[in-house]
């Protein structure tokens, strides 16, 4: 992770390039040397976004298995396998095993579009700039863009990826693709002259931002910040500190378990009482049938294919939206943001 060279108050959009320049101790002439270029490498750290480390696939395919009705269905399983274990049945068990396929599909079917997600955003992040073109000692080399520091004389040409966050003072047409960053559909044209105020950053057109592309021409520009020090870096260390809350969906069917459990005990109590008041039961062989009857009674109320209804119409959605070269994540997310 690295950090913001420690600068004035104000922005670099709004200082000179030479004030830009005397901050972060650069030569505009020839670059940082090798040797200075090391040591604020060693000091600031690499050039590169810092993310959570990646759950283990164990971890990610038992979280399938958290919503409260994909828990009622495995209980369901479970009392099955426990009535069938009672009764001393012959055949097998071929109730529980249906449910417990239908649980499984629905994990199963979760977790590979979960990986496949991950797979497409492994992909992209591979997408990045990976070099980036310098001058340093006098001398246009390109470097790994992990090793880009604050001071770094950058040169940018149409079709680059800019590795990091950089005040312009050299520009030949340039334009670049901030959408990603800034929400504008349309290439963006630099300046160098500096600004008289405080910007936002779309109205910064002197500055350059990690993550962001050449569009066309060409130019120089001074790096300001590095790592999660980037515009971009801080908008992923947010991002990493926020809590991820349940969707509507998830809140939904959440309610819908806790529902469905109360109605199954309920209908479960409901039914063995009348049958043993009406029934007059008085062996305790004929009240473990009655007992029987009304688990089985509440297993058979559960919708077992819900969950996984549910789950392959998301799949159908998150596949349409891969098609249009969007990328879901979570299943469960897909309402969220279509909402």
């Amino acid at each position: 992770m690295s950090t913001r060279e420690p600068g004035p108050t104000r922005g670099p959009h709004e200082l000179a390039i030479a004030e830009v320049a005397a901050s972060l101790g650069a030569d505009l002439e020839r670059g940082l040397s090798e040797a200075e270029a090391t040591q604020r490498l060693e000091r600031d750290g690499r050039n590169e976004l810092v993310g959570k480390p990646p759950v283990p696939g164990w971890r990610r395919f038992l979280a399938q298995f958290r919503d409260l009705l994909v828990v009622l269905l495995l209980v369901a399983t479970a009392i099955s396998l426990a009535l069938w274990a009672l009764e001393r049945e012959t055949t097998l068990p071929w109730e529980a095993f249906a449910i417990f396929a239908v649980v499984l599909f629905n994990a199963t079917l979760g977790f590979v579009q979960e990986r496949r997600a991950e797979a497409a955003l492994a992909a992209l992040e591979e997408l990045s700039a990976d070099e980036a073109q310098v001058l340093r000692d006098g001398e246009v080399r390109r470097i790994p863009a992990t090793g880009l520091v604050p001071g770094d004389l950058l040169l940018l040409e149409e079709g680059d990826t800019i590795p990091a966050d950089a005040r312009l003072f050299e520009t030949a047409a340039l334009q670049t693709a901030e959408a990603a960053l800034t929400g504008e559909s349309l290439p963006v044209a630099k300046t160098i002259d500096p600004l008289p105020g405080p910007a936002t950053l779309a109205d910064r057109h002197n500055m350059v931002w990690s993550g962001t592309a050449v569009t066309y021409g060409h130019g120089r520009a001074l790096v300001t910040a590095t790592g999660m020090a980037t515009e971009v870096g801080l908008i992923a260390g947010l991002l990493g500190e926020t809590r991820e809350e349940p969707t509507p969906l998830q809140r939904d069917l959440a309610r819908l378990g806790r529902l469905l459990g109360a109605a199954v005990l309920a209908l479960a109590v409901a039914m063995s009482a009348t049958i043993i008041l009406v029934s007059h039961v008085r062996s305790t062989a004929a009240l473990l049938d009655v007992l029987i009857l009304g688990v089985a009674l509440a297993v058979a109320a559960v919708p077992e294919g819900l969950p996984a209804v549910v789950t392959a119409v998301l799949a159908i959605g998150v596949q349409r939206l891969a098609r249009r070269q969007a990328i879901v994540r979570h299943l469960a997310r897909i309402m969220h943001e279509a909402a």
